[in-house]
């Protein structure tokens, strides 16, 4: 058995940590981008104003996504801020369709509704939930997300008293300060809580670099050695069994 100091929190990663987020993302990209190319159809009609092109033969999916990078290289600062960069981004386009610039506004943020709606239609892995409700009986618990699904609108929200939307401060990981907001809420120095998360570069290297230990979930086959302090599992149900190995309290 691993002894380590007492753990006192757990943060986590949400998407590809306690859900698979692709099918999500792809179902709500094509999902919300439909619906917005649907409805504002429908709506010139009535209007008379014939749409054709539609929006979405003007502006294919592909011509979104360029305009939200180039909205993220001008605007450095937005980078990780996801639901701001694809409402503005719409609004662009919309007003480049030939849309009054209220009428741009309104339809970015009806399409973003939509987009939000689909996008919390995420599948905890079945073990999340029993998971959480365990580990926070023993531990204060905290989630760390560049992604924009408001975890308090899930069910399992409420396991989260501490949600930090690191795009939405202007700092997305691997920027440390995600963490740092993170173990101040919660009040817990870095070397008494445990991340887990993903990716190497935006979960494992922030936290360890902080001197909190890392859980990395990484399913691929990998034998190299890992650092001190970090331990790779295959899937976030094999986490009590990482805390018992190392003589931490275990969700019963």
């Amino acid at each position: 058995m691993l002894r380590t100091a007492p753990l006192q929190a757990i943060t986590f990663d949400l998407d590809d940590t306690l859900w698979d987020n692709h099918g999500v993302m792809v179902a709500t990209e094509t999902g919300h981008y439909g619906w917005l190319d649907r409805e504002l159809t429908g709506w010139l009609n009535a209007r008379g104003q014939p749409a054709s092109p539609s929006f979405g033969e003007r502006f294919p999916l592909e011509a979104f996504e360029q305009r939200r990078r180039a909205l993220a290289r001008a605007h450095p600062l937005r980078r990780g801020d996801f639901t701001w960069l694809r409402e503005r981004a719409l609004r662009e386009m919309l007003g480049e369709y030939g849309l009054d610039p209220a009428s741009a506004r309104l339809w970015a943020s009806a399409a973003m509704e939509r987009f939000m709606e689909l996008r919390h239609r995420v599948e905890p892995h079945p073990e999340v939930e029993p998971l959480l409700a365990g580990l926070s009986r023993n531990y204060r618990l905290a989630s760390i997300t560049n992604g924009n699904v408001e975890v308090q609108r899930l069910p399992l929200g409420r396991h989260f008293p501490v949600a930090i939307a690191a795009g939405e401060m202007l700092a997305p990981k691997p920027d440390p300060r995600p963490f740092l907001a993170a173990l101040a809420h919660l009040g817990i120095p870095p070397g008494r809580a445990l991340h887990v998360g993903d990716s190497w570069r935006e979960d494992v290297e922030p936290a360890r670099r902080l001197g909190m230990q890392v859980a990395w979930i990484s399913p691929h086959v990998d034998t190299s050695p890992m650092p001190p302090h970090i331990y790779r599992l295959d899937h976030v149900r094999e986490l009590p069994a990482l805390l018992r190995r190392l003589g931490q309290k275990v969700p019963q």
